[in-house]
């Protein structure tokens, strides 16, 4: 599939969402939104989208072992993925997910909200020995900081896991691979630059659009803000 005509079919399915006022995961605002939940429940897109991620990296220089994503929606690109490259290499990759595990204060600002929580991945359930000496795969759905995908390839590499790669659906925000420490190669499916403002200088909140609470984290930051 090109680029094209994936986004053809992420806004057939409605995963694409414009005219909109999104409050991000890293906590910037937006007027738009690639709404991956909305692709999951159509198992057969969904394989066909990780079917083209494992493709791309089904070549013997990469020879994965594992795939590996941050939880919780990721989680299903890595157990497809994982079955796609199965299929097209001649040994069995597993799949697994690095999870969210506590917070830890941050001390940039965030606006009223500051400071900001952070959340940390970890490897747990004995993927940690899963992942030690084998070559790893980490895929995403949307980059858009990268935070969580970084954390997630550093979590690996401590395991002992040898990062080959970075599959993802969508790099909304321009990441390169130095940005998210820097794994061989970095492949979308999709390649978009949308606009993102801190609170503090988005027009949209300026000009009181309201806020988007049903994807995003429109919900959490108004509660966090009335609760301030």
């Amino acid at each position: 599939m090109n680029e094209q005509e994936v986004l053809k079919v992420l806004g057939k399915f409605g995963a694409v969402i414009t005219n909109s006022h999104i409050v991000y995961t890293s906590g910037k605002h937006g007027t738009a939104y690639i709404n991956k939940d909305a692709i999951y429940p159509h198992t057969h897109l969904t394989s066909m989208l990780c079917s083209a991620i494992a493709l791309e990296f089904s070549a013997k220089e990469f020879l994965v072992d594992v795939v590996i994503a941050p939880a919780i929606g990721a989680v299903v690109l890595s157990q497809w993925v994982a079955y796609h490259l199965t299929n097209l290499v001649e040994h069995e990759v597993l799949g697994v997910y690095a999870e969210k595990e506590g917070t830890e204060l941050i001390s940039s600002s965030y606006g009223p909200l500051s400071p900001k929580h952070e959340d940390k991945f970890v490897i747990k359930r004995g993927y940690d020995k899963i992942l030690e000496g084998k070559r790893v795969l980490v895929v995403e759905d949307v980059l858009t900081t990268g935070g969580s995908v970084k954390k997630v390839i550093e979590a690996t590499r401590a395991t002992g896991g040898g990062v080959v790669g970075l599959g993802v659906l969508c790099n909304r925000g321009g990441i390169t691979s130095k940005d998210v420490a820097n794994p061989p190669k970095l492949f979308s499916l999709v390649n978009v630059k949308l606009d993102a403002w801190d609170e503090e200088v988005c027009p949209l909140c300026a000009n009181n659009i309201p806020i988007n609470t049903d994807v995003g984290k429109g919900r959490e930051y108004l509660a966090r803000k009335k609760a301030s």
